[in-house]
């Protein structure tokens, strides 16, 4: 059955704001789901993009070029353009390394933008280094930008410590934009409080709207033709872990509780691990494009360790990774889970378990950042500590045993997630926010025009 939400929000456009840029350096939305440094914000901007040029938004995406075969600039749909940036090289680069690009980037985006008939209204930046480009904008050319940070450099150094590699100068370019920016876009409440507290973010400026799904490609199935479809058994207990093959997002702490939960519980389940490239990136199996002999990426070689985990723990035939997946299929994957789980050190958001919610499948979810929101805690699913595989064990034991409890959870986690979290809605708060940042942008510019 598939649910429609045309209600929650009209598609009428600001009258302050007509033209967006949305910046997007490593993140963009044709990029392949699940592949490296492919996760939530390509999800984030491409549907942003989408229901904003639905209700008539004219909508340019900055992205970089990563590859020759990129052409500059690419209609992607009505009212919205790719505008691949040539800054860098023509090839992968990790984002961790992509600082020193930025101004080059930002120059081409500045250059682009007063070479169009108008110029933009207002600037959406994703990730703190297209929050430089916005800056620039700004600068140069007085536009009003909105930022959301998708992860916050000192919370990332505070989960990761040494093993964030990002360049120390994250840190003050951050609090630069906290500062600059005309309105600044939490993911949740924890995420506000984050940039309060660590930035000292003005709190008037802080606006919350959340990630979202889009109901035309998500929705609840019978678990037996999703795991048909699938070649899936229909008697296993099956859990479903999804997203980008990163330490961060905990995968090890899944494998382990599945280990501990036929050990201590007595359940034989299965897990689906979706996401990540098995070969490396495409057409560059094991390696980076343009670094012959340069090893492993980063997520192959997670990909490897997690195998290598799942064996020493005696789980080898039980754990399945799947590789990634086109989105068009991940409705299946949910469809056929019993139950999803995500247990990250850290998550900003997390867009996954309000698909799952989507699907009407219970989530397990660490009590971290936007899961808090997201789930509610013995409603729609149960949240556990991250790093602790005992609690998410015990969890997916009593689900394992309480079906009825499991579809219970599942419903109202359908619920909450139509309630809350569609893109439409989101990009209805969105327009509100730029529409606030606009206006009060050219407020404040009245004064200064007409002293002179």
């Amino acid at each position: 059955m598939k649910l429609h939400e045309n209600h929650v929000i009209g598609r009428v456009r600001s009258p302050s704001v007509k033209k967006i840029a949305i910046v997007s350096e490593h993140a963009s939305p044709l990029a392949a789901p699940g592949s490296i440094d492919s996760g939530g914000q390509n999800v984030y901007v491409a549907h942003l993009a989408r229901e904003l040029a639905l209700a008539g938004y004219l909508v340019d995406i900055f992205t970089r070029r990563d590859s020759p075969r990129h052409k500059p600039l690419v209609q992607w749909r009505e009212n919205i353009r790719v505008i691949h940036v040539p800054a860098g090289p023509a090839s992968y680069v990790p984002k961790e390394q992509m600082l020193p690009h930025m101004d080059a980037f930002a120059r081409f985006v500045a250059r682009f933008a007063r070479r169009q008939g108008s110029l933009y209204d207002l600037t959406h930046a994703n990730f703190f280094m297209s929050g430089m480009v916005a800056q620039h904008l700004k600068a140069v050319l007085g536009i009003p930008f909105v930022i959301t940070f998708h992860a916050l450099g000192h919370v990332r150094r505070i989960a990761q410590g040494a093993a964030d590699t990002f360049p120390p100068a994250r840190l003050d370019i951050e609090d630069s934009l906290m500062r600059d920016a005309d309105r600044i876009i939490a993911e949740c409440e924890q995420d506000r409080i984050d940039m309060m507290t660590l930035y000292d973010a003005p709190p008037g400026r802080i606006r919350i709207a959340p990630c979202g799904f889009d109901p035309q490609e998500l929705w609840p199935m019978a678990c037996a033709a999703a795991r048909a479809h699938l070649g899936l058994p229909q008697d296993k207990f099956i859990v479903l872990q999804l997203g980008r093959m990163v330490p961060r997002k905990g995968v090890d702490n899944v494998i382990e509780a599945l280990a501990l939960l036929r050990a201590g519980f007595g359940v034989d389940a299965e897990l689906l691990v979706v996401g990540g490239d098995l070969g490396g990136i495409p057409g560059h199996p094991g390696g980076i494009p343009g670094a012959p002999g340069a090893g492993p990426t980063p997520e192959a070689a997670e990909l490897a360790r997690l195998r290598a985990l799942a064996a020493e723990l005696g789980v080898g035939d039980q754990v399945h990774f799947t590789g990634r997946r086109p989105r068009a299929q991940l409705r299946y994957y949910y469809g056929a889970a019993d139950v999803f789980i995500t247990t990250p050190w850290y998550e900003p958001f997390g867009i996954t378990p309000v698909e799952a919610m989507a699907c009407a499948r219970p989530v397990v979810g660490a009590a971290v950042g936007g899961i808090k929101s997201t789930v509610a805690d013995g409603h729609s699913g149960l949240l556990v500590p991250p790093r602790d595989p005992q609690a998410a064990a015990a969890c997916l034991a009593m689900l394992a045993r309480d079906p009825a409890l499991a579809r219970s959870m599942g419903q109202e986690g359908l619920r909450r997630a139509y309630q809350h979290y569609t893109w439409r809605s989101v990009a209805g708060r969105a327009a509100q926010i730029y529409t606030a940042a606009v206006d009060d942008a050219r407020a404040r510019a009245l004064p200064h025009m007409s002293a002179h």
